[in-house]
Formats: C-alpha cells, structure tokens, sequence
C-alpha cells in the first residue's frame, strides 16, 4: 500500500517529524502541558507532504491545473523567452495549507528546463511571477500534438526549495507529478494564444492538481 506522502519531502519529514516525535516523548515526560503543542506541528509537518492519489480527466484535448491552489491570474500575456508570442496565462497561488505536489498539465515531451534565481515576493503578488525565483518546464508535442506549453514553478515568501524531477526527453503524461514547491509557491501555466485554448476557469476559483481543466483545445 502506498504511504500517501510526497518522497519529494522525504528530507523534510525526517528532520522536522523526527524533532517533533522526540519533543512528543521528551514533553510526555518532563512537561505534559506541552504534548498538544508537539503533536499539532508534527501533524503540520505530514499534512504539508501529503501526496493524495487524484482522478485524472480522459477529456480529449482537456489541460488540468499543475497545481492545487488558487487561481490568482487568468488573462493574456507575452512569454517571449519559451514561447515566443502572446500566450494564455493561467497563475495558481498555493497556500501553505494546500497539497504542493506539482503535475503535468498534458501530455508532452520535456524540451527544456530551467532554473532561474531570484527574489521572495509574495506568490499572490503579481510582481512574483517576473522576479522571484523559479523554474521552468517546456513540454513539446504538447496535449496530443497540438502545441508546445510552459509550466513555471514559482517561489514565494516562504518557499526555499523547488523541485522539478522532470528532465529533458522525459514523456510526461497529464497528471503525472513531476514536482512540489516548499513552504507557498506559485504555479504557472502558458498556452499559445494561436493555438485555440480556451480557458475554463476563473479568477478565485479553486483548483486541484491533475483534477481540475484549466481549459480545453477544440
């Protein structure tokens, strides 16, 4: 059976569940009053990494949400550095209560990643997706041969650490994780304008990762 914990965090949930089941027992003995304490950041910790099994949409031509969140931007926007051209931009904020395991939009073939430093804003903030520190994902052959598609994970104010496991040449399939983000972030996704996309969510609506379409080719 499968322990429904993201191995991404595998670090994270040693160290910080290990203090935390040892200041569970040391309290046990030496000072009661603070077990509750204990226990409710050692279930923080495993909450943060779950990694729950979700049902992927067979849709034709349907992209899913990479991320479970927030949609905090669904408009028009240039994306000249992957994409070359006007794009559809959708921009999932991820509280530091949501899942944070990270999944392919679509089917594709990774053409490039890319890891860019930079600063801490705000995920919500507009001004993160230009200046904090992210990476990106390029999927070529994209949603059955129709395009190519840009997937950014960004970081925020508390996020430190992101994680792509996807690599150049890897064939991904829609709702395959291919990452997280720790500790609040921000996910991305672009889709060529021209490439006749349309978009099916809207701003403030709630998303999950691999469940949610995002929008559909025709």
């Amino acid at each position: 059976m499968r322990i429904p914990l993201a191995t991404y965090g595998i670090r994270e949930l040693v160290l910080f569940g290990g203090l935390a089941a040892a200041a569970i027992a040391l309290s046990a003995v030496f000072a009661p009053y603070l077990v509750p304490l204990f226990v409710l950041a050692l279930g923080f910790v495993l909450w943060f990494f779950r990694d729950p099994e979700r049902r992927i949409p067979s849709e034709v031509g349907a992209v899913v949400s990479p991320a479970d969140g927030r949609v905090v931007e669904a408009a028009e926007a240039d994306e000249p550095r992957f994409l070359g051209g006007r794009t559809h931009k959708i921009a999932i904020f991820m509280s530091p209560l949501s899942v944070h395991v990270n999944r392919a939009p679509c089917d594709g073939r990774v053409e490039a990643v890319e890891h860019r430093p930079g600063r801490y804003h705000n995920a919500a903030d507009p001004a993160a997706s230009a200046e904090n520190e992210s990476s990106a994902l390029v999927l070529g052959d994209a949603a059955e041969g129709r395009t190519r598609l840009l997937v950014r994970q960004v970081a925020g104010v508390l996020a430190r650490r992101i994680v792509c496991q996807a690599a150049v040449g890897d064939r991904l399939q829609r709702g395959q994780r291919i990452g997280m983000i720790k500790f609040g972030s921000r996910a991305e996704v672009y889709v060529p304008i021209d490439s006749g996309f349309q978009v099916a969510v809207s701003l403030g609506q709630r998303v999950k990762a691999g469940e949610t379409i995002l929008g559909r080719f025709p």
